[in-house]
């Protein structure tokens, strides 16, 4: 299947983007569908939850060949409305930039996340955070 529907909004999407193997993510409102279990593209999970964009995050960072520490990529964070589990996502090529921006908007009356698997997701909440999320999203500076 090279689409679905979006359990939220209805739109039709197409699973192949830029910037994701494994979409399970609407572009237009960036809800999800709880489907993986372990791992990214598993689709083991049977819980199949609506997933809501609750915040950004950045993934893990990493050191350049120069020993210089680098940012990750802009990651989305969702919350399972059905069971609670938090997770982060991929921000691929065609997601709605306005609506990722939306999103940050709502991290920063998020909070602290729940503690267990998903500890370690730290969500973008201060002012130079926004200027990166501008800049992987827009190129700004």
């Amino acid at each position: 299947m090279k689409s679905f529907i979006c359990k939220n909004c209805g739109k039709r999407v197409n699973k192949e983007a830029m910037g994701t193997h494994h979409r399970n993510h609407c572009p237009f409102c960036l809800w999800s569908l709880h489907v993986d279990r372990e791992v990214a593209g598993d689709r083991d999970d049977i819980c199949h939850g609506l997933m809501e964009p609750i915040g950004l995050t950045f993934k893990h960072e990493g050191v350049d060949k120069y020993g210089q520490k680098k940012q990750g990529e802009l990651m989305l964070v969702h919350r399972c409305q059905r069971c609670g589990k938090v997770s982060i996502n991929r921000v691929a090529g065609d997601d709605d930039s306005k609506k990722i921006m939306e999103v940050f908007g709502k991290s920063l009356l998020l909070g602290k996340l729940p503690q267990g698997k998903e500890e370690g997701i730290i969500v973008l909440v201060t002012e130079k955070d926004m200027e990166e999320v501008k800049r992987q999203l827009f190129g700004e500076k």
